[in-house]
């Protein structure tokens, strides 16, 4: 109890749980595989409807795109989910995690831990590897309602994402 009192009188207690809180960040950045990210998308099946966005920092197209698609998980983050995954190599892992925390992202986001063709083949069969791809899930269904390779505009993301939020109701 004295060495509490002694480090809260001289401020060092107050530095240590300062430089503590800081050094974690708001993004869990996961090293995944297509069946990874295939399972982190069916846990919201029935619940919210899922954007899966595929980026990577060497892409310009993806890094323009990125933040309106940023805001439209805000937008929609009563409705649907947005899961971001980098298509950098490992050894950029730290990069990628600066990009997204720069954006603003929290929670949980994936890096590419797989082969390619591997890694593209298990997460849609059209896909042909190109960046930006994204991918959105149906609500209720959970299946794809939408995919498109390379940069849209916003109002492409925002017709799949209500297609995928309002799919089999009833008009």
């Amino acid at each position: 109890m004295k060495l509490y009192k002694l480090l809260k009188r001289t401020g060092i207690f107050s530095l240590f749980l300062f430089s503590f809180s800081c050094s974690r960040s708001p993004v869990d950045l996961q090293e995944a595989t297509a069946g990874d990210i295939l399972t982190a998308v069916a846990k919201h099946k029935g619940e919210k409807a899922v954007l899966v966005n595929y980026w990577a920092t060497w892409c310009a197209p993806c890094v323009e795109e990125f933040p309106m698609v940023m805001e439209l998980s805000k937008e929609y983050a009563d409705e649907a989910v947005v899961l971001f995954v980098s298509g950098d190599w490992l050894d950029e892992k730290e990069s990628a995690l600066e990009f997204l925390e720069k954006h603003g992202v929290k929670g949980l986001s994936f890096i590419k831990n797989q082969k390619d063709n591997e890694f593209i083949n298990g997460i849609h069969k059209n896909w042909s590897g190109a960046l930006p791809f994204t991918i959105v899930y149906g609500k209720n269904s959970g299946y794809v309602v939408d995919s498109w390779e390379a940069k849209k505009p916003e109002a492409r993301f925002i017709e799949a994402l209500n297609k995928a939020i309002n799919e089999g109701m009833k008009s």
